[in-house]
């Protein structure tokens, strides 16, 4: 874990606000992944929100229901589908004053500060800037910005939900890291066992 300080008042993270992805099936992890204990927090969602809320504007979880043990501000996607696509959609429907946000989901709490800073600091002038990792690309941990919004209403409308697919139609900027270490999500119990492990 990266412990770096940063001085929150001079940071460009404060410039947009930044949205977890929290309204996934978690089918693999055989429960709801975002709420599995993590650290010294009752769950995984709530050490992602807390740790991350003092670098950006305003912070929001996205969602299907308020299913957690702390006040935090959620943007409701109230579909019956399960698709990041549809969250993405009710994020910059919700968002409407904002320019861009920053996503990044519940499961990858290894992130750094400094990704997600040279992320923002790469995203001018694309749709959308997400980062690339040796063995992955990582579509739903970057910027996204409202010019996707009319595209996103048409790939919804065909019943296209791959986040791949908006991206491979858009001016995007894929920002590469070294590892894949710290962009690690959790899909399977052994996953969070081991990142359980790593963490402390």
């Amino acid at each position: 874990m990266n412990n770096t300080k940063f001085n929150t008042q001079h940071s460009t993270l404060k410039s947009i606000p930044c949205v977890i992805l929290s309204g996934g099936k978690s089918s693999r992890m055989g429960k709801d992944k975002s709420l599995l204990p993590f650290g010294d927090y009752s769950s995984m969602i709530e050490y992602q929100y807390k740790r991350l809320k003092p670098f950006f504007k305003n912070i929001y979880i996205s969602s299907k229901t308020n299913k957690f043990n702390f006040n935090a501000d959620i943007i409701y996607d109230d579909s019956d589908v399960y698709s990041p696509m549809i969250a993405l959609k009710s994020i910059l429907e919700y968002l409407t004053e904002e320019e861009k946000v920053f996503i990044i989901t519940v499961d990858t709490p290894m992130v750094s500060i400094e990704a997600i800073e040279h992320l923002i600091h790469n995203s001018k002038d694309y749709d959308a800037t997400v980062a690339q990792s040796p063995t992955k690309t990582h579509n739903l941990c970057g910027v996204f910005t409202h010019s996707l919004y009319k595209s996103i209403v048409q790939v919804v409308k065909n019943d296209i939900h791959k986040i791949n697919f908006l991206l491979k139609n858009s001016n995007v900027n894929y920002v590469i890291f070294d590892t894949d270490d710290q962009f690690i999500n959790i899909n399977q119990p052994y996953e969070y066992e081991n990142l359980l492990a790593t963490y402390k």
